[in-house]
Order: C-alpha cells, then structure tokens, then sequence
C-alpha cells in the first residue's frame, strides 16, 4: 500500500473520529481505509489506535506518530499548494497557544466566523500565560502580547492592545481613590508571576514617563483569578482591554490615574517558518489580522 496515502487516511480516521467518516471524506471505503491504518501499524510496529465498537482513541504511540506525521503533511500539501499542483480549502486541525485572557466574548465571535468560513479546519486552542516551545510542543502558532517579539520566530503583527490598571469601585470607597501616580503606591497589587514588575512605568501627559510602585498582595499566573480576585476587592491590576470593557462600562471597575497609561502592545501571531506554511494556518492568520484591526 502507498504509505502516503496510509497516513493521510489514519489523520482523517483521528480527526473525523471513525473510519467512515475517514473514508467517505477520502473517497475509499471503511474496509480499505481500516486496512491502510493496519499496515501502517505493522511497518511501525506499534499500536496507533484503541478500538472499540464505538470509539476510537488515540494510544500513547499514536499520540506522537499523529502530531509528527500530520505536521509533514501540512508541510507536503503547503508545498503542492505553493507550486500550484493542488488548490485545496483550509483543512485539518490547527493548535494554538493564546493567552488565558483570550477567553472573551469577542474571541469567541472570531473563532465562531472562522468555522463558519472555514468549517473544515478544526481550531484547537491552549490557553495559557507561558511561552511556549512552538517545535517541542507541537503547536502551529501562538498568539502573544509583546513589544519585543523574539527575532528567533516569525512574528506578525495583529492588533495593538491596551492594559489598564483597574480596581473595584468598592475597594477604592475603603481604601481611597488615588489622584497621582505615587498614591498607587498605597493600594495592593495582584500581579502576574510570569512579569518582572521592577522598573515598570506610566507614561503621562506630555509623553512623560513616572515611575509605578506596587505593593503585590497576590501573584497569579491565571488572568481570569486576577479578575475576579479584582473584581472581589482584593486590590488593583493592570488588565487587558478585551477582558475589562463590560465591567468599565457597567462601573463595577474604575480606571485609576486615568492621565496616565501603560504602553501599548502588540499581539503577535508567532510561527517558525514562512516557507511552505499550511492553508490553515495562513487562513487562520489572515482572519485574525482582518478581524482583530478593525479592517
């Protein structure tokens, strides 16, 4: 049998689930689909899959053989696509590292349309405040909010994003509303533990840059504790925008020393290479990019 086509029809049986869904999208039947799953097996000498009457799982072996062998799959029909050998639609499963504060509302939305332009393309998203090792994790892509992208990866700009420092309106009726920058100093601070907090600055009127003093009461590498920890009174946080917009509005969180502001970042798609990029992979980037700026 062509091991070729032996692998793309075990990364359809694991990404539709069953063999016949793998094999009506292929265009072979269950039997021949189960017998190309089978050799490759016996060529690997290792079990791929748990089979049941009806489930399929992945063993820990497949696990791995998956990841790496879909990944040169991209790489083979990027390349074809490239050459203009193959026009094919987005397809396959996409992974993604994002930040914990990703999990908003208008996220959700952008995600929803990009189904629905691309429904065989199968997101699937990390969220977590860590850098990743794209290569050694398996993901395609990450999202990141930065200033400095690592010149290491390819970094394409998205969106600019703005954090504000915010506190509950009940907390700052106990413990005062501060009027300049160095009153911030008396309030508590919950800050993220991935973040060096030393050295960082507001910039105020005229572009002037002030010095911020925290007093961390609570570190958290989770956004969404720090918001509801700032939500429960527990002290102030800079937060992102995306995450905050209802509560500001509503009033339950108050923007402090609203003249001065936290510099801007960037949110970066992050990848290792721009040679032979996968159709998924490119569609999901140019969705964000239109999407996320507004054009």
């Amino acid at each position: 049998m062509d091991r070729l086509t032996s692998l793309r029809v075990f990364r359809d049986v694991v990404e539709s689930g069953s063999f016949v869904a793998a094999a009506e999208r292929l265009g072979v039947s269950a039997p021949m689909a189960s017998k190309h799953v089978a050799q490759l097996e016996k060529s690997l000498g290792a079990r791929l899959l748990h089979r049941s009457s009806r489930h399929l799982s992945l063993t820990e072996a497949g696990q791995a053989w998956y990841e790496q062998s879909r990944r040169a799959l991209d790489l083979l029909d990027a390349a074809e696509a490239a050459i203009g050998q193959k026009n094919e639609a987005p397809r396959g499963q996409l992974k993604v590292s994002a930040p914990v504060w990703c999990a908003t509302p208008r996220i959700a939305r952008v995600l929803a349309d990009y189904r629905e332009r691309f429904p065989e393309v199968l997101v699937d998203m990390h969220l977590e405040n860590r850098k990743v090792d794209l290569a050694a994790d398996g993901y395609d892509l990450a999202l990141r909010a930065t200033q400095e992208p690592s010149p290491a990866l390819i970094a394409r700009p998205l969106c600019r994003l703005q954090f504000h420092l915010v506190a509950a309106a009940d907390y700052l009726a106990r413990a005062g509303v501060p009027a300049v920058p160095a009153d911030l100093a008396k309030l508590g601070a919950i800050v993220p533990s991935y973040v060096n907090i030393e050295g960082l600055a507001l910039k105020g009127p005229g572009g002037r840059q002030v010095p911020l003093r925290l007093q961390p009461v609570m570190k958290s590498d989770d956004t969404t504790l720090t918001l509801h920890a700032v939500r429960a009174g527990m002290g102030m946080s800079f937060l992102p925008e995306w995450l905050i917009d209802d509560d500001l509005a509503a009033g339950r969180l108050v923007r402090l020393v609203p003249d001065y502001t936290a510099p801007a970042v960037t949110l970066f798609a992050i990848y290792t290479s721009r040679q032979y990029m996968a159709p998924k992979m490119r569609s999901f980037i140019d969705f964000l990019g239109e999407r996320l700026s507004g054009r």
